[in-house]
């Protein structure tokens, strides 16, 4: 990585050149605002090393330090000037300056501060690096038919930049299907902010989002100027103020921003990214959200299943979560007998992906250090064991006679593992036992009928009115 040193006076530019040249670093050189800049668009340095008055420039040096700040706000920014104005000094710091340095400087100072800078600018760059890794080893796990139909949809729109709303149940992944498209996209290696719209207190909302000038702080960047170059993505959008959503609707239309205090147009490129877990055309109608920000935001909808209509994805699923654990906190690394994966398959799952994954690091920290997980270990509210093996009976099945019971409970049976099973009744029938033309007539006889949905099938009742209808 490089140094630019940006000074009107050759002589002064290259001296600083030779120091640095004979310390090690690759510098380029800039006499003027123009050549500046056209250095910084063309190939983003290290450290700017920045002469505050510059000689007939369009632009002078605190000119520069917020043209650069907006664009490229990592870049490190020493000031060097021969006035020792301190208040020329104060203002550059609150606009973002890394330090200040008064001419004629000190060999050991420069030196000095300038070590500092790239050190602060290397970390800078690591931090991106992990963060970037971070995304990248995020996985879509799955393979039945709901999950494929999904990430066939996600692959699609990783290489464009068009603004994609997620929709699904809380906890179904939503988050990691934005990150996985942050993370196979051209904008991977720029930062992935996470705007959770819920959390933010709706008086807070703008500073955080777009930052805020002061006199004593300067600049602080917001959300959205993080996020330059990268992706913002906006959690539960249908949480976000109404004053907010006019705001960000300008920001997508015109690409920029001013900071609160602030009167300086701040321009961002940004990739957007939004998730609601409520019907946004009913907010609509009810007047708390903009039908304007929805056609903005809601370029391409998507689906994310919910993980009862994904029910073949789950043993992968939970494997996937013990070893992550196994790795990320040590936690024991045990297999599922064959009982827990039923079991954890015909569980209802209201909190989706997030709920299975906690249910799996409960039974890690609880369990057993070793062997296999066994379906006892697992929390199940359809049945509670009583002394014995037996189970206690709902009130309703309680009540009816033997025929009715035993019907009832092969239709709820079939339904479990139908659904189980993503819908394949080849798959059902071998596990139940059954040949397949034998379960299509019990099915018959049942009144249980398939349906596509979610890209896979799902199994249900039909009860009198859809027959009648049909």
């Amino acid at each position: 990585m490089s140094i630019l040193i940006v000074d009107d006076e050759k002589d002064i530019r290259e001296l600083i050149g030779d120091i640095l040249k004979d310390e090690g670093y690759v510098v380029r050189l800039a006499g003027n605002s123009d050549d500046c800049m056209a250095e910084v668009n063309a190939d983003p340095p290290a450290l700017m090393i920045l002469d505050i008055w510059l000689k007939d420039s369009r632009m002078d040096g605190i000119d520069i330090l917020k043209a650069t700040k907006r664009d490229n706000p990592d870049i490190p920014i020493i000031i060097i000037s021969g006035h020792g104005n301190i208040e020329i000094a104060v203002a550059a710091i609150k606009q973002g300056a890394y330090d200040f340095i008064e001419k004629p400087f000190n060999i050991d100072q420069l030196t000095v501060v300038v070590s500092r800078a790239m050190e602060t600018s290397r970390l800078r760059r690591e931090n991106h690096e992990l963060r970037r890794r971070d995304v990248t080893q995020t996985e879509m796990i799955g393979s039945s038919p709901a999950f494929k139909a999904l990430k066939s949809q996600l692959d699609k729109v990783t290489k464009s930049n068009g603004r994609v709303m997620l929709t699904g149940q809380p906890g179904s992944g939503k988050e990691m299907a934005a990150r996985f498209i942050h993370a196979n996209s051209n904008r991977s290696g720029a930062a992935f902010v996470t705007v959770s719209s819920a959390s933010i207190e709706p008086e807070r909302m703008e500073e955080v989002l777009f930052g805020r000038e002061t006199s004593e702080r300067g600049v602080e960047p917001g959300l959205l100027e993080q996020a330059h170059g990268g992706v913002v993505y906006f959690d539960e959008v249908a949480d976000m103020p109404l004053g907010t959503q006019s705001k960000i609707l300008r920001v997508l239309t015109e690409q920029q921003f001013t900071r609160a205090g602030g009167t300086d147009k701040v321009r961002v490129d940004l990739r957007v990214i939004s998730s609601t877990t409520r019907d946004l055309a009913a907010e609509i109608r009810a007047g708390r959200f903009r039908q304007e920000l929805f056609d903005r935001l809601n370029v391409v909808p998507i689906a994310v299943p919910a993980l009862s209509d994904r029910r073949d994805d789950i043993p992968e699923l939970a494997r996937h979560f013990v070893d992550w654990f196994h790795r990320s906190q040590g936690l024991p690394a045990r297999d599922f007998s064959s009982e827990a994966e039923a079991m954890l398959q015909t569980m209802p799952w209201p909190g989706n992906v997030r709920q299975l994954r906690n249910v799996i690091e409960r039974v890690l920290i609880l369990g057993e250090s070793g062997g296999v997980i066994d379906a006892r270990e697992l929390p199940s509210s359809e049945a509670q064991p009583i002394a014995g093996d037996g189970m206690v009976l709902g009130g309703m099945v309680a009540t009816l006679p033997l025929r009715e019971a035993r019907e009832l409970f092969e239709r709820e049976y079939l339904l479990t593992q139908i659904n189980r099973f993503g819908g394949n009744i080849s798959r059902t029938a071998n596990f139940v036992g059954m040949e397949r033309s034998a379960l299509h007539r019990k099915l018959k006889s049942l009144g249980v009928v398939t349906t596509s949905k979610a890209g896979g099938r799902s199994a249900h009742f039909e009860d009198e009115d859809e027959e009648t209808d049909a």
